[in-house]
């Protein structure tokens, strides 16, 4: 065995040969429709399917220790992303289908009659267009920072809340940066571009990054970001409006959101936990887009208790 570090200088165990079993702790790759799916297996119990946002970001920030005390979390790092391999028509055909293909097969691969699946953001929005469509082999659903619709109506709400945080921190020497880099997401057309614009926007994602920023500096100068178009193979924008169809949605279900997040703020958990029915929301009080980052004991606790009492109940 070996050791390296987290985002966060956490030491990281990294198995010195190749895992064998699908869900030994390490790094995996399995090959799906002819591309390559790399995937991280950390911890130990019931089985979590944690998938990362974006699209493009690359998976390591949505690492989640205090969890992994409890549960075996399964991180796969979304195709054309990170160690993952790219398809043909590369950075376009990323469309949730497609993620929701990969993300079904990787659950077939890892040989469990059922998983949680847990998504982040962008793989919130993936993690419940597979539950509507692919609920076998699911036990339970956790969206953390998910909301039902994406387009003009999600985009005018993140910029409202995004100039409340302007208002709340005017005068800081960092906010021009945040709001240059807000302007600056159209114009995204390479890696580069998309690294160096998601490390700028990073402060308007937390509750209180500038107050705590020893404790985030490290993640924002490590992320790093593939530019993912975020249009089909034939061009066509891959929007997202699920309000229709969540009351279909019959599996165990916890919305999970920040109280201070700016992009899939609390109007979309609200909403998604009154179009699922049955489903659970947690307002995380003290955190922005990160809640398990910014709040560890409190997303684990809620996290770890659904999971536990889910699994029970399967």
């Amino acid at each position: 065995m070996s050791t390296d570090t987290c985002w966060n200088g956490d030491p990281v165990t990294i198995p010195s040969a190749r895992p064998t079993h699908p869900l030994s702790n390490g790094t995996h790759t399995v090959e799906i429709d002819g591309v390559v799916q790399r995937y991280h297996v950390h911890g130990a119990g019931p089985v979590c399917v944690a998938h990362s946002g974006g699209p493009g970001i690359a998976w390591d920030y949505l690492r989640m220790p205090e969890l992994e005390r409890h549960l075996t979390v399964v991180y796969p790092e979304p195709i054309g992303t990170g160690g993952s391999g790219r398809l043909r028509a590369h950075p376009d055909g990323y469309t949730r289908a497609r993620y929701s293909r990969f993300l079904g097969a990787l659950i077939e691969h890892l040989g469990v009659p059922e998983v949680h699946l847990l998504g982040h953001s962008h793989g919130g929005f993936v993690v419940q267009y597979h539950a509507m469509h692919h609920p076998e082999r699911v036990a339970g659903v956790i969206l953390y920072e998910s909301a039902p619709v994406t387009g003009p109506e999600h985009v005018a709400e993140a910029m409202r809340l995004v100039g409340l945080f302007a208002e709340r921190h005017a005068g800081h020497p960092g906010l021009p940066e945040v709001l240059t880099a807000f302007q600056d997401i159209p114009g995204i057309s390479d890696d580069a571009r998309m690294t160096a614009v998601a490390r700028g926007l990073l402060p308007a994602y937390f509750a209180d990054y500038w107050g705590r920023e020893d404790e985030f500096a490290p993640l924002r100068a490590s992320l790093t970001a593939t530019h993912i178009s975020g249009v089909d193979e034939d061009l066509s924008p891959d929007l997202i409006d699920d309000r229709a169809d969540l009351g279909i949605l019959s599996l165990p279900v916890l919305v999970l959101v920040g109280r201070h997040d700016v992009i899939c703020g609390v109007r979309w958990a609200e909403e998604l936990h009154r179009l699922i029915p049955g489903s659970e929301l947690v307002i995380l009080e003290r955190s922005g887009h990160f809640g398990h980052i910014e709040e560890p004991e409190a997303f684990t606790r809620a996290v770890g208790r659904f999971v536990t009492s889910t699994t029970a109940r399967a």
